[in-house]
């Protein structure tokens, strides 16, 4: 007889600044709701004490806010699970095997360190540049290996996160996935996007962050202006 694979164990980390009841509420739920998988899910409050959390999730409260990379660096930590899936609060998973596809995106390929989904607005439908992580982008349902990543709706291999260090907490905001991503592909690692599998974002201006055009020229680590994120 043939035994039953094990679920996969996944670590889920939702970063809040209770800034979005509505909207946090809806990702919470979404993500609670997925099946076929064993979830651990720490909501992180950064620079205050998460409110509205739903039954099924733990909290870590942070005094100060210590910027998106390493808040979620701390939601790592507590989260349990041999993989790792970031999730921003004002994204949903549209179908509750969204988490279960993406595992098996990983599973079936030792080398990939991380895998990331297609991501779409909700009304529209329309996936936005910078949310295709890689070049020649203009048809977004082309999968494939990819070198960058939009960090805010990613699993990782906890492994591999772990043996590079993280995220690079001293960015704050912008470009840790393009950090993240070149130091998992220095250790031999790959990433993979999987447009076949769809999370919902809304198609938010990230220029709306009163920093977004300091802090997204070239970094000193050499970061390029190209690659953003979905907030």
């Amino acid at each position: 007889m043939s035994s039953t694979p094990p679920r996969p164990t996944i670590g889920a980390v939702v970063l809040t600044m209770n800034d979005r009841p509505a909207e946090f509420a809806l990702a919470m739920a979404s993500l609670l709701g997925q099946q076929d998988v064993d979830l651990d899910v720490v909501v992180v409050g950064n620079g205050c004490a998460p409110v509205q959390v739903p039954p099924g999730a733990r909290t870590v409260e942070l005094p100060d806010n210590v910027g998106i990379p390493e808040g979620r660096n701390v939601g790592a930590a507590e989260a349990r699970g041999e993989l790792l899936f970031f999730f921003d609060n004002d994204a949903y998973l549209p179908d509750p095997r969204v988490l279960a596809r993406l595992a098996g995106e990983l599973s079936d390929a030792p080398a990939r360190a991380y895998v990331q989904p297609r991501i779409a607005d909700p009304d529209t439908g329309v996936t936005l540049r910078r949310w295709v992580p890689r070049l020649r982008a203009s048809d977004s349902t082309r999968p494939g290996p990819v070198t960058v990543m939009a960090e805010g709706v990613v699993m990782v291999r906890r492994a591999a996160f772990e043996a590079v260090g993280g995220w690079p907490g001293h960015f704050f905001l912008f470009h840790e996935g393009v950090d993240l991503a070149w130091r998992l592909y220095d250790r031999g690692y790959t990433g993979y996007y999987a447009p076949g599998i769809i999370v919902h974002h809304p198609s938010t201006d990230p220029a709306r962050h009163v920093t977004f055009y300091r802090l997204t020229p070239a970094t000193a680590s050499g970061s390029p202006t190209a690659i953003s994120r979905p907030r």
